[in-house]
């Protein structure tokens, strides 16, 4: 099956997060092609090794934050945030 590998790590991106923890770590428990995907585009640091977390970039963070807001917050909150 063929599908829009950017609108995937765009999801991928907005769901890490949910898993947020120590400011810039996030659990790695998705697609490791995204996770490879969005470490090539600058978003998270390399996700290969032992650690059960990956750590974004200040740019992957930010953007994470403001695509989970866009798909997965309702509108009234986001005027709140």
């Amino acid at each position: 099956m063929e599908y829009d590998e950017d609108k995937v790590d765009e999801m991928v991106l907005a769901l890490l997060f949910l898993t947020v923890h120590d400011e810039y770590r996030a659990w790695k428990g998705h697609d490791w092609g995204a996770m490879e995907r969005l470490h090539e585009k600058g978003m998270i640091g390399n996700p290969m090794g032992k650690a059960k977390s990956v750590v974004f970039t200040e740019e992957g963070l930010e953007r994470s934050r403001e695509l989970f807001m866009k798909h997965f917050v309702n509108q009234d909150a986001r005027t709140l945030a």
